[in-house]
């Protein structure tokens, strides 16, 4: 019998992991479908991971994880926090291309509801997606981009719950894509507390 083999990281088998709940939900995510993705067997994840819970917990970990680098990586890459926004909403919702692959993550979120042990993971990405979103339109603020005395905790409360209810208006009623919904909805709450020189639109950012 194999030892557990390291040609195969566990990042690469988290991201099938994610990738096969896009296609098919948490429920219909088993190992052996996931090893098939990363060409290992099933026996080899059941080694790593001890179960599918174990499977999923540690995406739900490692998920968390990311949440906590992204912005830094996406201020690095744009010159207006404003624009590092937009795009850190947008990829907070990347791997939900269509509303079939939004509603098998949204089944995920619903064990992230139910399980203590899930939603602990979920609220440490709640709350470090929150702590960036405050801290670009704060920089944004002193950069003069938003009009001075916004406040720029209740407007960060507000860009989090629309990124969360976008998702679902886009998937009920299917109008355009996920990304371009996200950015039009991202300049209808902003457009009020632009600076007027800074005025523009983020659709395109």
């Amino acid at each position: 019998m194999a030892g557990r083999p390291r040609g195969v990281e566990d990042a690469v088998i988290l991201r099938a992991a994610a990738d096969v709940i896009g296609r098919v939900g948490p429920v219909g995510l088993t190992l052996a479908v996931v090893a098939r993705e990363v060409g290992l067997v099933p026996g080899t994840l059941v080694q790593r991971f001890g179960s599918k819970r174990g499977l999923l917990l540690a995406l739900a970990e490692q998920s968390a994880k990311n949440a906590a680098s992204l912005p830094g990586r996406q201020r690095e890459e744009h010159e207006s926090a404003l624009e590092a926004l937009a795009a850190l909403i947008v990829e907070s919702m990347a791997s939900m291309t269509t509303p079939e692959t939004f509603a098998n993550h949204l089944a995920f979120l619903c064990i992230d509801l139910t399980d203590p042990e899930f939603r602990q993971h979920a609220l440490v990405i709640h709350q470090a997606q929150g702590r960036a979103i405050e801290a670009l339109l704060a920089e944004a603020l002193l950069a003069g981009e938003l009009r001075t005395g916004t406040d720029v905790t209740v407007l960060a409360g507000t860009v989090q719950a629309i990124t969360s209810g976008t998702g679902l208006l886009w998937a009920l009623d299917r109008q355009g894509t996920l990304v371009q919904r996200l950015r039009q909805e991202l300049t209808n709450v902003l457009s009020p507390h632009l600076a007027p020189r800074h005025g523009h639109d983020l659709e395109d950012s």
